[in-house]
């Protein structure tokens, strides 16, 4: 018996012409950019589309602009590079990336992976997914693994069984976790059963994928509420998008929403210079300027981390608005969310004094501190 979800899964759009059932358009450049990076989008995801060109559309329906791209290379965090075998990233010492799954349940025309989402460029069967584990297996630092793709939660439950208590029988493998973007796009697929089956292998992590307060819905929030139940905790990871999320409001009444869910916001992501993406990009500075905007105006909770993926495979960079503005030999000058100057002391060095000359040291440094002005 096909199981629910999958069924589902069979309804989703995948050639342009599938778009002219609920808007009119001219479909016919869209088929030439689905030839280069294929389409599909599932029938919940498109249903919260509300109009052309409004934040989900951009999301998932092709765009002409894909192959005007004047600059994007197709791998653009040298992932292939830092492959030591088939569908593997081994990049930081403790811990490697599995891609474990071609496809996804709709796919983000903004992808990292854009150059093999939907396509059989590497054959992620059985065999090599025990290929990555036996080398996992060999690598003694390795603490965390992460399974991404296309999407893990797209593989049948069975073979996440599998292959989660073969990554948990590694006796070095500290922590697990999962990135999907399903709780977003296609929730129908988080069920209590596959919520038994992780809850199996704690410690387990989950990274879900929300980029717009839109795409929070009563199906979403069912989703994750089953993971958290589970006792899995969950993060977010939105990636900046122009014409998406590019907006301090915008981004302010995601995060809060992603709280009510027990939905922890982790990274906000720079776009990568993916080929075929640069509509979506937008300058760092706008970044900043929305976690600066989100900094003492919301709970902390809130509050993602801006990170740049370095181009290279340089690894994720955080990038933070400016609160340290110098760091002196007695003082730490700082500037508040309001934009006030405070000072903080420092602690003498080492040699300077002895430890019981320490606490009348400070008692003065702090008689002398100003308040923030």
């Amino acid at each position: 018996m096909v199981e629910g979800w999958k069924r589902l899964l069979t309804q989703s759009i995948t050639r342009p012409e599938q778009i002219l059932d609920k808007f009119k358009i001219d479909v016919s450049s869209l088929k030439h950019v689905v030839e280069k990076y294929p389409m599909r989008i599932s029938k919940h995801y498109f249903d919260l589309i509300e109009k052309i060109d409004d934040p989900i559309w951009k999301q998932c329906i092709p765009s002409p602009l894909e192959l005007q791209d004047p600059s994007g290379v197709e791998d653009p965090l040298n992932e292939e590079e830092d492959s030591p075998v088939s569908g593997f990233v081994h990049r930081y010492p403790d811990r490697v990336l599995m891609c474990v799954s071609n496809t996804c349940a709709t796919y983000c025309r903004f992808c990292t992976r854009k150059r093999r989402v939907g396509k059989p460029v590497i054959n992620l069967n059985r065999n090599t997914l025990l290929e990555q584990i036996r080398y996992i297996d060999g690598k003694t630092a390795v603490r965390d693994v992460l399974l991404s793709g296309g999407d893990p939660l797209l593989l049948g439950d069975e073979m996440l069984d599998f292959l989660l208590k073969r990554l948990r029988a590694v006796s070095h493998v500290e922590i697990l976790r999962i990135g999907s973007r399903v709780p977003c796009t296609f929730p129908q697929r988080i069920t209590p059963r596959l919520c038994r089956i992780l809850k199996k292998y704690h410690p387990l992590y989950v990274n879900v994928h929300f980029n717009h307060p839109l795409e929070v819905t009563d199906e979403s929030e069912r989703a994750c509420g089953l993971l958290a139940d589970a006792g899995i905790p969950l993060g977010n990871q939105s990636v900046l998008l122009r014409g998406v999320n590019d907006d301090a409001e915008v981004m302010k009444d995601l995060v809060q929403k992603l709280l009510r869910m027990r939905v922890r916001p982790y990274y906000l992501f720079q776009m990568d210079l993916v080929k075929g993406t640069y509509h979506f990009r937008t300058r760092v500075e706008t970044g900043t300027k929305i976690v600066e905007s989100l900094v003492g105006h919301t709970s902390g909770l809130a509050v993602p981390r801006y990170v740049i993926d370095a181009p290279g495979g340089g690894g994720k960079i955080p990038v933070q608005p400016d609160y340290l503005l110098s760091i002196g030999e007695n003082t730490v000058v700082l500037r508040n969310y309001e934009g006030k100057i405070c000072t903080y002391p420092q602690i003498p060095l080492e040699t300077e004094l002895t430890p019981l000359e320490v606490p009348a040291y400070m008692d003065q440094r702090l008689q002398k501190i100003p308040k923030a002005r």
